[in-house]
């Protein structure tokens, strides 16, 4: 989980892009909201979602999987539902 949280937040920070980074661990309260606000077709059959889940304020935009693929295919922009910046695919 960590090596994916970490693969995120890398690529953010090295595209500039402003992100705010919820701790699920040591809050309940964040903890949560995740659960609450990860659409049910997006959930697990059993337990609950694992970090790192990507939202766009309250918007849910998928989990480590969705975001890898959409880095894999230079749609990470669309994938946040961002414009991507002038020059960048």
């Amino acid at each position: 989980i960590k090596k994916k949280q970490q693969d995120v937040l890398g690529f953010l920070e090295a595209n500039k892009i402003g992100f705010e980074e919820k701790d699920i661990a040591a809050n309940e309260e964040n903890r949560k909201w995740m659960r609450e606000n990860v659409p049910e077709n997006h959930r697990p059959a059993t337990g609950y979602p694992l970090p790192p889940q990507i939202f766009n304020e309250s918007q849910y935009r998928g989990d480590y999987d969705a975001f890898f693929e959409a880095r894999e295919n230079n749609a990470v922009y669309a994938f946040l539902g961002l414009t991507a910046p002038p020059g960048s695919k």
